[in-house]
């Protein structure tokens, strides 16, 4: 079984399907293209848990947790099957590495999950499990937590990370033809140059020493994802940068992937 790539996205507003752009695009040809996995184990910014926490649910159910926007986004479903066994096994591999985990019944999918899943995988046929991630337990916490988990990538799974790298409702205009604000994209690049160093100890400290760090994120949660899916990635297992768009002015729909060094890695237009 080939290694599985690691992936993470910015998920953007919840209406992103209903105008679907160069994000949802993008998010379309990877699922084409990318190896497909046998289950899916997804670290959305929209579950927050004590402690690092799996659902078990067989059928996890659609969770619209947002409000404000047109009807039609809450008729949506994502009706993938869990992944029970995918859950034990996330926990197993947390424990080795000495790190607190539980598990609950019924936890479904929020919208961090099932809105990029419905343009990567739109037959909702392949398993998937979510994980809680901890928003005040640090990018280094959930860096951890990805490297815990790596070995699922040689087990068929796709370890996905869905939040954003900007995440300041501040700077967002809410229209259509909004120009990207220069405080997001000088963070975005920013990310992308200190990923393609493989600069873990910088990264981990984007806070203090990214343009407009603090800034771009009040909150850490939103690229918390992101730490998770960098710690899954070997060391020194550079990812390929994707930019497809900015929507609302200010949310980078940036996304990462990590891949094996394959003879021929998959290297997509956007």
């Amino acid at each position: 079984m080939s290694r599985q790539p690691v992936l993470f996205v910015s998920h953007g507003a919840p209406d992103v399907l209903l105008n679907p752009g160069a994000a949802v695009h993008m998010w379309e040809t990877l699922g084409a293209d990318l190896p497909r996995p046998r289950a899916i184990l997804v670290i959305s910014a929209h579950w927050a848990a004590k402690e690092p926490t799996v659902s078990t649910a067989a059928t996890p159910e659609t969770i619209h947790d947002f409000g404000g926007f047109p009807a039609e986004l809450y008729t949506m479903t994502y009706p993938a099957p869990g992944a029970p066994a995918l859950a034990t096994r996330v926990r197993e591999l947390l424990a080795a590495a000495g790190l607190p985990n539980a598990e609950v019944p019924e936890r479904g999918l929020d919208h961090g999950a099932w809105i990029p899943l419905k343009a990567l995988y739109p037959e909702a046929d392949i398993p998937v499990v979510q994980l809680a991630l901890q928003p005040h337990a640090g990018p280094d916490w959930h860096r951890r937590i990805g490297a815990a988990l790596r070995p699922l990538r040689d087990e068929g799974v796709l370890i996905l990370g869905s939040g954003a790298v900007t995440h300041n409702f501040g700077w967002l205009t809410w229209g259509t033809n909004s120009q990207p604000r220069p405080q997001a994209i000088a963070f975005s690049d920013w990310i992308g140059e200190t990923l393609a160093r493989d600069d873990r100890p910088t990264l981990l400290d984007y806070r203090r020493l990214a343009p407009h760090g603090a800034d771009a994120h009040p909150s850490e949660e939103h690229l918390l994802p992101l730490f998770a899916a960098l710690g899954a990635a070997q060391p020194g297992e550079k990812p390929l940068r994707l930019e497809p768009e900015y929507t609302y002015g200010g949310l980078s729909m940036d996304a990462y992937l990590w891949q094996d060094a394959s003879p021929a890695p998959i290297t997509l237009e956007h």
